[in-house]
């Protein structure tokens, strides 16, 4: 069974923007704000560096990404996403995504603002493991 549902499956490709949260090597977490999508069933960001991000994945593969929405749920507290997974990094294809995410999070007419001949860049693949919050995704 899938963990990306429908439902997180379209809260993952609104164009909300995702907390995600990496393990430094004196374990405390690290946090970055990026954009996100789906390829392969898996949940991608791209990152044009080896920021600190990428090279704390490329040691510890434990991440969580959290993602907040303003639909109110059921008990009246704002929906939100929590996925914990383990994450990949692959060399290059990052300007290629950040173009496509470009177009959910900026408009859909919108050109990524890249520099001239971007690097290849990062891109992380997380899979996810569980799936909890307040919304539809929290059995």
């Amino acid at each position: 069974m899938t963990l990306l549902t429908p439902d997180v499956h379209a809260l993952l490709t609104a164009g909300r923007l995702v907390h995600l949260v990496t393990l430094n090597a004196d374990g405390s977490p690290q946090v970055s704000v990026v954009w996100c999508g789906i390829e392969d069933g898996e949940i991608v960001s791209g990152h044009l560096a080896r920021y600190q991000k990428v090279r704390n994945v490329e040691r510890n593969p434990q991440v969580a990404l959290s993602i907040e929405t303003d639909v109110p749920g059921a008990n009246g507290l704002m929906e939100y996403l929590v996925i914990n997974g383990r994450a990949r990094i692959t060399e290059g294809g990052a300007p290629e995504l950040l173009r496509r995410l470009a177009r959910v999070y900026l408009g859909p007419d919108v050109e990524m603002p890249l520099p001239p001949d971007p690097p290849a860049g990062f891109i992380t693949r997380i899979t996810p493991e569980k799936v909890t919050g307040n919304g539809p995704w929290a059995t």
